[in-house]
């Protein structure tokens, strides 16, 4: 790597980080309002039309995708989980329930940043499991 390439890169890895904990935090509170059982979930899910059981999948996802940002080696895995998430949520904003979509959106944004800005780690984590 040359020294201008290295004088650039840690820089952009600590403005990921940053994106990652924020990522993280918001889907750690994102799952646990879910898991918790708070009210505008629980309507939400059953406006959409799926049992409550579906609430619970979305909240494990999120939680376990929330601690995986954190984890440098599996940032990238936990934000590509999340980037079907998000866009199933942007869909059901678009389709069934209406009102804004712009937190899924933002979601969407930061855990594609994510996934991106870690893509290195990722794929050779993949290939390291495949042989």
């Amino acid at each position: 790597m040359s020294t201008n390439a290295a004088s650039l890169e840690a820089p952009r890895s600590g403005v990921l980080w940053v994106v990652q904990v924020l990522g993280a935090t918001l889907f750690l509170i994102s799952g646990l309002a879910k898991l918790s059982g708070d009210d505008q979930m629980i309507q939400t899910f059953a406006a959409v039309g799926v049992r409550q059981w579906f609430r619970y999948v979305t909240a494990l996802i999120e939680f376990a995708s929330a601690i995986l940002l954190l984890i440098p080696a599996l940032s990238g895995i936990g934000a590509l989980l999340l980037v079907p998430t998000m866009i199933g949520a942007i869909l059901i904003h678009f389709l069934i329930i209406g009102g804004s979509p712009a937190l899924p959106i933002g979601l969407l944004i930061v855990v594609s940043i994510v996934a991106w800005g870690r893509k290195d780690t990722t794929l050779r984590l993949i290939s390291r499991n495949r042989s």
